[in-house]
């Protein structure tokens, strides 16, 4: 039914069961440790309760066969809402969007342009011209700075020194080969340097190609940058050839002969 929006009185009887539900599945209030573990366990009192219960209407039968019988003709179900509070941005210089008293970190090169802030129930979607810079779980707390480490990895390529002492990077756990190497780095003089290249390798070959040219270096004892890049090159597949199609004007009608021995007669010639 048609009403005005966020005119919640119009539309009592919607209003009035979610009073209903709230009475008989969230008192006493409940704590849980995410959304997922939530939904799962209302589906299962929701489903416990239509079950146990007979229909308002039809006395002879549960709430659950009132609702199996009408399943054939409900609206077959597409997907999930896509619902969210959206709301512009500015992005700070340190690569960070404040959203609802937190800051959420985009990738380096949003910087500098307004995104669009994506506030769902438990996440935190950032765009930018249509294109996701950053994904975080959402925050409820106040004053949190929530990063995405990956973030600033170009940024790294500019100031390696960061790798080791910003906050982005505090606690960051990698991926076993690549925290293995980058240990083996720490004590090298251009160790962050060669770590930070071979983390900017992940831009562009992927984490997956990055973790497994690690594990095949250390596997034959060596750990430098050099040799991970350069079994990060030899994995790489090769551009195919272009193939350029000869139009027929330019084809021969007569394939020359392959004569060496005319060479012969040149130099007898001489």
């Amino acid at each position: 039914m048609a009403c005005t929006p966020a005119a919640g009185w119009e539309k009592g009887q919607v209003e009035n069961q979610v009073g209903v539900v709230r009475e008989r599945f969230f008192a006493p209030r409940l704590r849980v440790k995410s959304y997922d573990e939530l939904n799962a366990w209302l589906l299962d009192q929701c489903i416990a309760y239509a079950k146990a219960h007979r229909h308002p209407e039809f006395r002879d039968r549960t709430v659950w066969e009132s609702f199996e019988a009408e399943r054939p003709s409900l609206v077959p179900y597409v997907g999930r809402f896509d619902g969210f509070h959206a709301v512009p941005a500015s992005v700070s210089k340190t690569c960070l969007v404040r959203f609802d008293n937190n800051k959420y970190s985009v990738t380096a090169s949003a910087v500098g342009r307004p995104v669009e802030i994506r506030a769902y129930a438990e996440r935190i979607e950032l765009r930018q011209d249509g294109r996701v810079v950053g994904e975080h779980r959402r925050s409820f707390g106040r004053d949190q700075t929530v990063y995405d480490p990956w973030h600033y990895v170009p940024v790294l390529a500019r100031k390696p020194g960061a790798l080791r002492n910003g906050a982005p990077f505090k606690d960051w756990v990698l991926p076993a080969s690549l925290e293995r190497v980058r240990r083996k780095l720490t004590g090298s003089n251009d160790g962050d340097r060669q770590m930070v290249g071979i983390l900017v390798a992940v831009l562009g070959d992927g984490l997956a190609a990055v973790e497994a040219a690690c594990a095949e270096a250390l596997g034959e004892g060596v750990h430098s940058a050099d040799v991970i890049l350069n079994i990060l090159a030899r994995r790489r597949e090769p551009v195919r050839a272009v193939t350029v199609m000869t139009p027929q004007a330019l084809r021969l009608t007569l394939a020359p002969a392959a004569d060496c021995a005319r060479y012969d007669s040149l130099r007898s010639a001489g």
